[in-house]
């Protein structure tokens, strides 16, 4: 445990942003399978679904939640199996 008050902040303070972005990170993950899912069960809302995928993976990786190259690599495959299902 730190003894310096501006330690005890850093503590602090890391555990909140430890706790948004494990927050940003599970929303983000459950929006993939949704987007997954009604893709696979050729689902009506399925283009709605990926659009709102690719939305929070933007918004992660411009919170540097995500590395701009995975979220590409991540956008690529669920567009790319969006377009084969089609």
């Amino acid at each position: 445990m730190p003894n310096i008050k501006s330690a005890k902040k850093r503590v602090k303070v890391s555990a909140t942003k430890t706790a948004r972005n494990k927050a940003t990170k599970s929303a983000l993950k459950t929006s993939i399978k949704k987007a997954y899912y009604a893709i696979d069960t050729n689902a009506d809302n399925k283009q709605e679904a990926v659009s709102l995928a690719i939305k929070k993976i933007d918004q992660a990786a411009s919170k540097g939640i995500l590395h701009k190259n995975t979220a590409a690599r991540r956008k690529s495959s669920l567009t790319k199996r969006l377009n084969a299902s089609a």
